[in-house]
């Protein structure tokens, strides 16, 4: 056997030390428990500032008692937790080594069953990079071999006789397999900078294409300056709604991860610090206000933060309120494109976008609620619907579709309004075609095969691009043939 296999055996023998935050799990305990404390009591950050004052173990300490975790909730890390299995199984001594609070280290072990022993802060000591090697040092003088992430790490890998690699940066892995004798090593499944695209969810911009819908109903179509403030609208509505579900999701990581889909996004399943996203919305944030001064419409971007914020922060647990704000923020984007491009929203287009919207917004609901119901009941979590209120939801949503429809024909009937067409008769494709759209959009709903978001379903469905171009077509053609031209 080679000198380094020789090395391998010898290091497999020693007992093992496991790092929790980013090593045993895919996430950090400390920076979720302060924003654990902070959603659950905003006004309670000057208490958190006096902890820290005393101290970050001081700190850590008190947010495990004030804002404790599920251990059964936490993003393990799965091959490693297999691999920890097979080493316990062949006699193998592992520890738990972390730096978070003794309350939350035990709680992880006690759920696990895998250690033999615990090393943890304890309110006076964090137990991290060099206070953790002296204590591991100390309980293991025979020697011990070290798992961890990070670079704080690298101190405690110098007192280990080997190290284990998990979810480590391609530069300090490659720092690791010098300097130290690598037992194993699990590579990251993914990279932050993968995580942080994923949490500011691009796929969600399409819905701000809504800021055009004014200008192009107008006619604006050549229009190169009405363009410009759009488009800048657009992106000023992009990095605002980014912020604003970077704080959401790092403040729902807990009920996100009890949620069959919610579950990987990157707080939740650990990809990403929830602290670095919530520094990154900051960023976010200032940009789109910026550019929605730009565009001319920063009153709206500032009504459309704040209507978010309200919403995902309130307003979304309140029975039928959170629809119907869900309704008016998707009209906001409507008026704020209007006020921006110069092609203000009229009252037929508001009124057929909040009945519109509204029908949407209880598809949203509804494909939550059945999907309750099929599990077997109960309530909504942190939304106060029941399992039993998918078929009065059903009617307000149907019965909200065709008003939005009823409101398009009833615009097309006022002369005023024909006036702006020279072809006003082909306009009627667009009122059918909505019946049309909302019908099919319900009856996947019934199904159970409509995602939790409409218009994310509407991006990713070939049929609504269909309906979406013939509606199009017919409105270019009503807007740009000369008047009569049918009358053959």
């Amino acid at each position: 056997m080679s000198a380094e296999g020789l090395a391998k055996q010898a290091s497999a023998a020693l007992p093992l030390a496991v790092d929790l935050d980013g090593t045993l799990m895919r996430g950090d305990v400390f920076s979720e428990a302060i924003l654990r404390f902070l959603v659950a009591a905003p006004w309670k950050i000057f208490t958190l500032i006096g902890w820290f004052m005393k101290g970050r173990a001081y700190a850590k300490m008190r947010l495990a008692e004030a804002a404790p975790f599920d251990p059964a909730d936490l993003p393990y890390e799965a091959a490693l937790i297999e691999w920890l299995k097979s080493e316990k199984a062949r006699g193998r001594t592992i520890a738990l080594a972390t730096a978070a609070d003794s309350k939350s280290a035990q709680a992880v072990a006690e759920h696990l069953g895998l250690f033999d022993a615990v090393f943890a802060s304890d309110g006076q000591t964090n137990l991290k990079s060099s206070a953790k090697a002296k204590a591991l040092a100390a309980a293991y003088p025979q020697g011990f071999v070290y798992a961890g992430n990070e670079s704080a790490d690298l101190k405690v890998w110098a007192a280990a006789q080997g190290a284990v690699l998990v979810n480590t940066p391609k530069a300090l892995a490659r720092q690791a397999a010098r300097d130290f004798e690598v037992e194993k090593e699990f590579p990251p499944a993914s990279s932050r900078l993968r995580g942080f695209i994923k949490a500011i969810r691009p796929q969600q911009w399409a819905k701000n294409v809504l800021a055009f819908v004014p200008m192009l109903i107008g006619q604006g179509w050549a229009d190169m300056a009405a363009w410009q403030n759009a488009v800048i609208a657009f992106f000023a509505l992009c990095f605002t709604a980014s912020s604003v579900y970077l704080v959401n999701d790092a403040a729902d990581i807990d009920a996100d991860r009890r949620h069959a889909r919610k579950r990987r996004r990157p707080f939740a399943s650990g990809a990403l610090n929830p602290l670095i996203g919530v520094a990154a919305s900051f960023v976010l944030l200032a940009v789109g206000v910026a550019l929605g001064a730009a565009a001319g419409a920063l009153f709206y971007i500032l009504a459309y933060l704040v209507t978010t914020t309200l919403y995902t922060f309130w307003l979304k647990r309140i029975v039928l309120v959170d629809v119907f704000v869900l309704a008016g923020v998707y009209t906001l984007r409507v008026v704020l494109g209007g006020v921006a491009a110069g092609y203000i929203a009229s009252g037929w287009l508001l009124a057929f976008s909040c009945f519109f919207f509204l029908s949407l917004a209880l598809v949203k609901r509804v494909a939550e609620v059945d999907a309750l119901a099929a599990k077997g009941g109960g309530a909504l979590n942190r939304r106060g619907y029941l399992h039993t209120d998918g078929p009065i939801l059903k009617s307000m949503g149907v019965g909200a579709g065709f008003v939005s429809a009823l409101v398009l024909a009833l615009y097309l009937q006022e002369p005023a309004n024909a006036s702006h067409y020279g072809e006003p008769f082909i306009l009627w494709v667009m009122p059918a075609a909505v019946v049309f759209w909302l019908c099919r959009i319900w009856l996947i709903t019934e199904r159970g095969q409509m995602h939790d978001d409409p218009l994310v379903h509407a991006f990713r469905d070939k049929t609504s691009w269909l309906i979406g171009a013939v509606v199009a077509v017919s409105f270019a053609a009503a807007a740009l043939l000369p008047p009569d031209t049918l009358s053959w």
